[in-house]
């Protein structure tokens, strides 16, 4: 189970996509624990190689387990962790977490459901449970870079951001971790919003080179850039994602107008301001443009 990184503009993504206030950076991060879009981990099918060493299979031989092994209990942690993780994604925790106890209770061995759990908690609020939850994940499975990643991204949103570094390290380092561009993302993100400018776009440049059209790495990269006044290296990335008609919103529509007010391009500010008024006259970011806050 992990949170993901998904496209700024798409219709399906627009909950995902979060502008995190403080620090006015965003993130297509499926609203990192605060309606998270989310799947259950594809690395516990039934007949996943892993699920023996995790307490998923009984079995009293040396073979490699196969879906005959699994244990009607297993199965039905299966099927529970499945269903939590469906209703997480359409936002209904409630529904998510019963879910989930029910896959705990079946099979208490399993890392990604005390993951999802602890995603859960997170967004109801309980704090205390919400870290249980990732802790006890890491303990079931201590190179699970998923369960780093969203405990990292956790302790981010609580304003621990060494701690957060330090996961989002972690999660690098485990070999042939096949997220590394979203996990930088986060990092990035969480490094701005701690205060670390200089290492927010060091990792955010480490995330373009890996996937350079994933528009919210180029959109938090642009705001960086942006805000350390290095405004033509701004102006270039958040064109990049403008001119992509799926990708444009009202965050990139602004951060557009703001930079080109920086600069000095009087008419560029003009134009992307009346598409901003044109397209989401209802948004913050209009209300901002309304009441002049270019320099916010």
């Amino acid at each position: 189970m992990r949170i993901s990184p998904g496209g700024v503009g798409a219709t399906t993504e627009r909950a995902a996509v979060a502008l995190l206030r403080g620090s006015v950076l965003w993130i297509g991060v499926a609203a990192l624990l605060a309606g998270c879009v989310s799947r259950p981990d594809s690395r516990y099918p039934p007949n996943s190689a892993n699920a023996a060493s995790r307490g998923t299979y009984s079995t009293d031989t040396k073979d490699r387990p196969t879906a005959s092994d699994e244990t009607d209990a297993s199965r039905r942690a299966s099927v529970r962790l499945e269903l939590a993780g469906a209703y997480f994604s359409r936002g209904q925790m409630t529904t998510a977490l019963d879910e989930v106890k029910k896959s705990i209770a079946a099979n208490p061995n399993v890392a990604a459901a005390f993951n999802l759990r602890g995603l859960i908690y997170g967004n109801l609020g309980d704090h205390q449970l919400a870290e249980e939850s990732f802790r006890r994940a890491m303990q079931l499975d201590p190179k699970d870079a998923d369960v780093m990643q969203n405990f990292g991204w956790y302790l981010c949103q609580r304003d621990r951001y060494a701690e957060a570094d330090v996961l989002f390290s972690r999660a690098l380092a485990v070999p042939q971790y096949q997220e590394s561009a979203r996990t930088l993302l986060t990092q990035g993100v969480c490094q701005a919003r701690g205060g670390k400018p200089e290492e927010a776009e060091r990792t955010l440049a480490r995330a373009y080179a890996l996937e350079p059209g994933n528009p919210a790495v180029a959109v938090n990269l642009s705001e960086v850039l942006y805000r350390k006044g290095d405004v033509e290296r701004a102006r270039f990335y958040i064109r990049r994602v403008n001119a992509v008609p799926n990708f444009v919103s009202a965050q990139t529509l602004w951060l557009a107008a703001r930079i080109e007010n920086k600069i000095g391009n009087a008419q560029g500010a003009a134009d992307f301001s009346e598409q901003l008024r044109n397209r989401f006259p209802q948004s913050p970011e209009a209300t901002a443009l309304a009441e002049g806050r270019f320099n916010e």
